[in-house]
């Protein structure tokens, strides 16, 4: 009869096994694999070499194209993704009301300021802010030096809406507004062509029978892009600011243009409104209120309402198929590694054909075969997995600084941590799965024959 105490060891001892795991062989093969990758060092670096570049080329293409679509994500969020930006629309030929001016046809349309009142009165509940402007092109003048721009006439908020710093100087506020006084705020491009030599604040400068103080100039702004013909692209560099309200007093609503042989015009109040609510889930809901209001009041369809949150979405959904597409071709890598695995397993388990019969004959079974050979591979492609990721990390903080340095130009790099974790992973599944075949094969070898082998 066996011992109480017998029975309770030999249950101890064979504990693991009841979860299909035995620590002691479990080890005794990862000492055997490390021992046999060390004896082969070259060997074993070779064949992991396919991993470690695909793990690293997995995180690597992630951080530089999230970092690149982030980047893109920005600029769409600098237009305001809690936005709705109404603008006038010149409707087609032979719908938009029109008189005859000085010399001259004049085209009514688009928004009036009885629609900006309004505006803010159906959204009452959800506004934050509101931002007016009346936008058109004119003949830019200091001295000698002239350039076609485009006058924007707006008020302090527009720098808060469009994300804009100033370089030197200030920006129009409420005062300059409610006196009409004649200032002017100079974008970057335009302060650099009327004042190539010179510092512009301080200087007047002259817009159509005007003149007008500058008082800022703003920063340099990359362009905004047009999507569609649904969010028109904005070169801000080209504009000059002047108080909206003096805009009214001394262009009026109607600004006429000449061309060969004729002159016309156009009257609108306002150019645009910018109206920005209080949270993302207000955005839809507020730009069908005023869409619904302005279908009813304006039945040519003289004006436009854009919500850059569809954009923002739309352009969220591209970086989702994006991100999987790199993901994809990374991973060709991690397969072709895989396949190197596979390949020297191979060629291990027919050098070691004796070392298995001597093995089998001492008493091992096939499952011990087959795990030593698996954690083998395992072992590889994780050391080759970990070397990857140390490589990865390295790329993303080294490879923008010698782009700056080269090129003279940032590369936006984001760590995506969760592809640090997937191409670890897959690494790992990778040893298994190429390294289960060979490790089969291992296992089946017939021990008498093993022990011929020479």
């Amino acid at each position: 009869m066996t011992p109480p105490r017998a029975l309770k060891t030999a249950h101890k001892a064979g504990s693991w096994w009841s979860f299909g795991v035995d620590l002691s062989k479990l080890k005794r093969n990862f000492v055997l694999s490390a021992r046999g990758l060390w004896l082969h060092k070259l060997r074993a670096f070779l064949s992991v070499l396919g991993i470690i570049i695909g793990t690293s080329a997995v995180i690597a293409l992630m951080a530089f194209g999230e970092g690149s679509m982030q980047d893109a994500l920005e600029d769409i969020k600098r237009q305001g993704a809690t936005n709705i930006i109404v603008r006038s629309v010149k409707p087609p030929e032979g719908m938009s009301g029109s008189s005859s001016g000085r010399g001259g046809w004049v085209a009514q349309f688009g928004l009036t300021r009885d629609d900006a009142e309004a505006f803010s009165e159906i959204l009452r509940e959800s506004l934050v802010r509101e931002v007016r402007m009346r936008v058109f092109p004119q003949e830019i003048r200091y001295l000698e030096n002239r350039h076609l721009g485009r006058v924007v006439g707006t008020t302090p908020n527009y720098t808060a809406v469009n994300q804009l710093e100033m370089l030197s100087g200030r920006f129009i506020n409420g005062d300059d507004n409610y006196e009409c006084s004649n200032y002017a705020v100079l974008g970057f491009g335009m302060a650099d062509k009327l004042f190539p030599y010179t510092d512009p604040i301080g200087k007047a400068i002259n817009i159509g029978m005007n003149n007008y103080l500058v008082i800022g100039v703003v920063k340099d702004r990359m362009p905004t892009g047009g999507s569609g013909g649904s969010l028109a692209a904005e070169d801000f560099n080209e504009d000059v600011y002047i108080p909206l309200n003096t805009v009214r007093n001394w262009f009026g609503d109607r600004i006429f243009s000449r061309t060969t042989g004729s002159r016309g015009g156009e009257e609108v109040q306002i150019s645009q409104v910018t109206l920005t609510v209080k949270d993302l889930d207000t955005v839809r809901a507020a730009g069908k209120h005023i869409s619904d209001y302005l279908s009813y009041t304006h039945p040519r369809r003289d004006y436009l309402v854009t919500v850059p949150l569809d954009r923002l979405e739309q352009a969220e959904r591209e970086k989702t198929r994006f991100t999987r597409l790199l993901v994809m071709i990374a991973s060709i890598s991690l397969i072709v590694g895989g396949i190197g695995i596979m390949n020297i397993m191979l060629a291990t388990v027919t050098e070691r054909t004796r070392e298995i019969g001597i093995r089998r004959a001492l008493g091992a079974k096939r499952r011990d075969i087959t795990t030593q050979f698996l954690v083998e591979a395992i072992v590889q492609t994780t050391i080759g997995g970990l070397v990857g990721v140390i490589l990865g990390v390295s790329a993303i903080y080294v490879l923008p600084y010698i782009w700056y340095q080269v090129a003279g130009e940032l590369l936006p790099a984001k760590i995506h941590v969760p592809a640090i974790f997937l191409s670890l992973g897959v690494s790992i599944a990778v040893g298994v799965l190429f390294g289960w075949y060979p490790a089969q094969r291992a296992a089946k070898l017939d021990p008498i024959e093993a022990l011929r082998h020479s």
